[in-house]
């Protein structure tokens, strides 16, 4: 198995997942406010489960997945930032980029840590896999992710759909951007 970096910042720890991450992650992902532009419905615990390994699993057969992002003053479980290659059934595919993703506990938002994470989370993507195309979707309406993206250099490239939800495709073309 390849072994997931420890990225340190001011104010976060982004780390391998634990398994006692599981409870704080199922509540992340049955939480409305973070599902309404995942999927749009609260996760059960069942799918948060396929989730979880799922993101575990990405560092095993591809050398990349997502971090598990802890708050450094208080030791708690905030999110996920990182990468996968979903083999979503998406036009256009996304298949074999770095497709970016992250989700931030609620009571966290407003202070600026998923632009810190995604920025640590970019600079280790950056550095490891600096071929690799580097894309994200969200969807329209997730004007506070949208913002996080044009930040860190991605460019919209694409509108469609998935799931029967309207999407917009991006994808990085500022390397060095955050």
């Amino acid at each position: 198995m390849n072994r997931v970096p420890v990225i340190e910042t001011e104010r976060l720890v982004l780390r391998p997942y634990r398994r006692d991450d599981f409870p704080p992650y199922a509540a992340l992902f049955a939480d409305e406010e973070v599902t309404r532009y995942v999927g749009g419905v609260p996760y059960t615990r069942e799918q948060s489960w396929t989730r979880f390994l799922r993101q575990v699993g990405m560092w095993h057969y591809f050398g990349f997945g997502f971090f598990a992002i802890q708050e450094k003053e208080t030791g708690a479980f905030i999110g996920e930032a990182g990468f996968h290659d979903a083999h979503r059934q998406i036009t256009p595919s996304l298949d074999g980029t770095m497709e970016m993703g992250w989700a931030i506990s609620p009571k966290s938002h407003g202070f600026g840590l998923a632009t810190e994470a995604v920025t640590a989370a970019l600079a280790w993507a950056d550095h490891a896999f600096p071929s690799l195309r580097k894309t994200c979707i969200i969807e329209p309406g997730n004007q506070a992710s949208i913002r996080v993206a044009l930040k860190h250099g991605f460019a919209e490239f694409w509108r469609t759909s998935y799931h029967g939800r309207p999407m917009i495709m991006f994808e990085r073309r500022l390397a060095g951007a955050s």
